[in-house]
């Protein structure tokens, strides 16, 4: 029963993965279990000298990274042009890039209406705007640039399972209760619902669509509030941060032969805390 061997079913090895905002956090945790468990990685971020360091973790020498604005057309087109180059084609795409926007940080609990009315309007529009446009608008165009590469991943038959999108969306896009802030949830949501749209628009071109959605996790988004080891029960139940070990669990399983059946879902990894919160999942 070799085909039941985890070590086959779970295999990753010669998989062509593009990871948007791999330089940092979450995007890097992703880059370095698939890249570690054989796959070859293409990272994209904004900092040069970020996604440099971030690629000389590679374990097998298989990180390479391309300096790209992914809220810019003719920078995605310029990556598709030179991963087609040198791979000819991609079996991943996971859309990572994000920022958090205009927050509730600095908000008293049990501030009043005014207080809490003039800390929301004190936020500048164009600031809930950008939040969209690359939690959202930036995610999309990410997948429609690659399309053609993913088709030709298909076509290649390098591994077993069909090519595949993923959005990195937040147990957020979940949450009734926006910690983060309302542009950062509301992006994510709407990010969570197109991903789901393109699972049913990508079925005649056998290109599957999937989001996972993390909970707290170590990244530059959430520095602040990693200043503990433990969190109490009733915050997350499983009482503490993730870390690379549960999302390379979680992406291993998506990208793989083992989560082939796969498509059109949303996988939350969060430690239980949407149990405990008011929550639309």
């Amino acid at each position: 029963m070799a085909d039941l061997d985890s070590g086959t079913l779970f295999s990753v090895q010669g998989l062509v993965a593009v990871i948007t905002g791999g330089g940092t956090g979450i995007g890097l945790m992703i880059a370095q279990a698939l890249e570690a468990n054989g796959a070859i990685v293409y990272i994209l971020g904004r900092r040069q000298e970020v996604l440099e360091k971030a690629a000389n973790t590679a374990k097998h020498r298989n990180i390479y990274y391309l300096q790209t604005d992914v809220t810019s057309k003719s920078d995605l087109s310029a990556a598709v042009d030179h991963i087609a180059s040198k791979s000819g084609y991609v079996n991943l795409v996971v859309a990572n890039s994000g920022i958090t926007g205009p927050t509730l940080k600095g908000l008293e609990k049990g501030a009043s209406l005014a207080e809490f009315r003039n800390h929301l309007w004190n936020w500048d529009m164009s600031d809930f705007t950008q939040t969209f446009a690359l939690n959202t608008t930036a995610a999309f165009f990410t997948v429609v640039a690659f399309l053609e590469l993913l088709d030709k991943g298909n076509k290649a038959g390098n591994v077993e399972q069909k090519s595949q999108v993923i959005c990195i969306s937040s147990a957020g896009a979940f949450n009734r209760v926006p910690m983060a802030g309302y542009a950062y949830a509301g992006s994510k949501a709407a990010a969570v619902h197109i991903m789901k749209a393109l699972a049913t628009t990508l079925v005649p071109y056998d290109i599957r669509s999937n989001v996972l959605a993390p909970g707290l996790y170590p990244s530059e988004m959430t520095a602040g509030m990693l200043t503990q080891d433990k969190w109490p029960r009733d915050f997350i139940p499983e009482q503490r941060a993730g870390d690379i070990k549960d999302m390379a669990g979680a992406l291993l399983f998506l990208t793989s032969r083992a989560g082939a059946y796969i498509n059109g879902n949303v996988l939350v990894t969060d430690g239980g805390r949407l149990s405990i919160l008011p929550a639309t999942y």
